[in-house]
């Protein structure tokens, strides 16, 4: 079992910057694959980033690569999401999941979630 927990949300300028972060607590976090989705009010959930369980693979949607970061640090069960230049589409409450399958991951069907964090990007 594993626990998210998203934090680093909050509101921001067009062209702003935020970090998240998806703490995880219980076994073995370096076991699974991370990512990060989205969604924006009125709108179905949408794949963001994900990345492997070393992380040395990554994977991001078109509408955020060049602007968006995952990472990890597996010493601190965490998971960050750099976004930079960030534009008003942006506006979601971003949501942490992990699988042990990284393409389950990408595909949204991980087997865990956190609550999420809202993230408001102002014109």
């Amino acid at each position: 079992q594993v626990q998210l927990v998203e934090s680093g949300g909050g509101l921001v300028q067009a062209g702003g910057s935020l970090r998240l972060s998806c703490a995880a607590s219980g076994r073995a976090f370096s076991s699974y694959a991370v990512g990060w989705f989205r969604q924006a009010p009125g709108k179905e959930r949408e794949f963001v980033a994900a990345i492997s369980r070393g992380g040395g693979g990554t994977d991001y949607a078109d509408s955020v690569k060049g602007r968006f970061t995952i990472s990890r640090d597996n010493a601190k069960n965490t998971v960050y999401l750099q976004m930079n230049s960030l534009k008003p589409e942006d506006t979601a409450v971003y949501y942490c999941a992990a699988d042990s399958l990284f393409r389950t991951v990408v595909s949204g069907g991980a087997d865990y979630w956190g609550q999420g964090t809202q993230v408001t990007v102002s014109s």
